[in-house]
């Protein structure tokens, strides 16, 4: 029998390990780490967060940070071991023989360039282009990429994309001079389903298309799935596991990798009694943003973020929101709780409030609290854990002793599963998950009875996101809280929501118990978001 040749292997990792220098001891972050990247394949790296996936691309990269030393291996790109090139040399091969997609494009691309110059100037510096061939160019890489009107966001700027549009022109500029391999780290976090879906099926075809190898760092086994020849799980900086992905997806070796596929959510959350008493009530709620005006100021034109949707919450139950990015599901939320000038009436436990004003409403706003998406931008870096926990304490019950003050917070944090020796550190010593708990300690420690969770888990690991779902379904059951949970990962909406809004443009597209939505959806933005998920999850 006659075997096909194997494909050249075009990046050889040989017994990488790095080191960080911390003030008080040595953080060895990637320990002996072997693997071999082959032409128009793809080899995914996978684990949970500090596991060494990013360091590892970084090294390979010559980016790591001033603290961490390549210890030892060697990194083989063709001929040349990337880690004894010169920096001029290394300047060389980053952009042009390898191109790497980072994780957060808001944070990687620069907000005072448009999107032509940011594009560009790879071409310009690597290539020798003028200005006017570098846009030829450029607009022909932004077709590529699938951007729509790329004429018009060629002026464009990185706050005035979407996150779906920024992903592309990451991938643009990292494609740019048609790199041999491209190093993508998470290129889909925090993307909704449907354009996660369209980001992995554009790299596949671009890369069938230019014949690269492709490097994948994800935590998100859907991800995996639908795009690695090969697997290596991580964990606290070694691989654990090898192989093929139908291998090691169908039949795990590793008890981690087995630990890693089981923290998928399953399951769907079964519809409420019937019994239950109402708490909130929103009819016909609407949030337009003035587009343009006329010369008497007058506006003329509006962004209908919210355009009349009604929904109502029970005692006890999670009421999921899913839609796209700018379906209006955070601004649902920011307005039924006043946090956004509305119209439209919003009743809270039988009252309107909108006959609610000044101390009153900042008293009533214990019983109402959110929990952010990302927990690192929503603690305060200045603040001790104890502080930021207390800030609402100090805020609405003034007169308590500072021994009181700080029981409360112990408690809070033991409810949530942190040690309270903790609580006099500071955010930036842990991690996305125990972050993700402080800000729930925060919320939980004013006892409220409705709690608005806008992305809660998007930005962490499966297994912590199992971690923080089961921990929100115990205080819901112990305190009876009702939960506003916005997401666009439907697994996740899925496995805890009771009932379910799916929204579209700012309209309330499809209501529904879970069961029955998920089971029979009515309406085709529904059954294309559901079909998307299933597409994109499945093996």
């Amino acid at each position: 029998m006659k075997h096909s040749p194997r494909p050249e292997t075009v990046l050889d990792v040989s017994g990488l390990s790095v080191d960080f220098q911390l003030p008080n001891r040595v953080l060895h972050a990637v320990k002996d780490v072997s693997f071999k990247l082959r032409a128009g394949k793809t080899l995914a790296l996978v684990g949970e967060s500090g596991s060494g996936k990013s360091v590892t691309a970084t090294a390979i990269m010559r980016l790591l940070p001033q603290v961490a030393t390549v210890a030892k291996g060697t990194i083989h790109f063709g001929e040349d071991d990337l880690l004894k090139l010169s920096e001029l040399q290394m300047n060389l091969v980053r952009g042009d023989g390898i191109g790497m997609i980072f994780q957060e494009p808001m944070t990687a691309l620069n907000p005072l360039h448009s999107v032509e110059r940011q594009i560009s100037e790879t071409l310009i510096v690597h290539r020798g282009l003028s200005k006017s061939d570098a846009k030829a160019q450029v607009l022909a890489l932004l077709h590529k990429v699938q951007i729509r009107n790329p004429e018009r966001r060629l002026k464009s700027y990185p706050h005035e994309l979407s996150g779906g549009q920024r992903q592309r022109v990451m991938i643009a500029m990292a494609l740019a001079n048609a790199p041999r391999i491209l190093i993508a780290d998470e290129p889909t976090t925090a993307l909704d389903v449907t354009v996660q879906a369209e980001i992995l099926d554009l790299l596949t075809q671009l890369q069938q298309d230019m014949g690269m190898a492709m490097l994948l760092i994800s935590h998100d086994f859907g991800v995996v799935r639908q795009v690695a020849d090969e697997v290596c799980v991580m964990k606290s900086g070694e691989i654990v596991e090898h192989g093929k992905a139908r291998r090691v997806f169908s039949a795990p070796e590793h008890v981690y990798t087995r630990t890693l596929l089981d923290a998928e959510p399953e399951g769907i959350a079964d519809p409420l009694k019937g019994d239950e008493p109402e708490l909130m009530r929103c009819e016909d709620l609407r949030v337009w943003f003035p587009l343009k005006r006329n010369f008497l100021g007058r506006a003329k034109t509006f962004v209908k973020a919210v355009d009349g949707v009604s929904f109502c919450i029970h005692e006890g139950e999670t009421l999921g929101v899913v839609g796209e990015s700018g379906s209006g599901k955070t601004t649902l939320a920011l307005a039924a709780l006043r946090l956004m000038q509305s119209q439209g009436r919003i009743v809270y436990m039988g009252r309107e409030l909108r006959d609610v004003r000044g101390a009153e409403l900042r008293s009533l706003r214990q019983e109402l609290q959110v929990v952010f998406q990302d927990p690192f931008a929503s603690l305060s870096p200045r603040q001790s854990i104890a502080q930021i926990i207390a800030e609402g304490l100090r805020a609405h019950k003034r007169d308590q002793s500072e021994q009181s003050l700080d029981q409360q917070v112990v408690d809070a944090l033991v409810e949530v599963g942190i040690d309270p020796d903790s609580r006099h550190r500071y955010p930036h010593e842990f991690s996305g998950g125990q972050r993700q708990r402080f800000a729930i300690a925060r919320a939980m420690i004013l006892k409220p009875r409705l709690l608005v969770l806008d992305e809660p888990t998007s930005a962490l690991d499966r297994s912590i996101q199992t971690q923080v779902l089961d921990l929100l379904k115990h205080l819901q059951q112990k305190y009876r809280l009702s939960y506003l949970f916005i997401s666009h990962d439907l697994k996740v909406v899925r496995a805890i929501s009771n009932a379910i809004l799916v929204m579209n443009q700012g309209k309330l597209v499809e209501a529904g118990d879970t069961r029955s939505l998920f089971g029979q959806p009515q309406e085709a933005y529904t059954r294309r978001l559901i079909r998307a998920a299933v597409d994109f999850r499945s093996v």
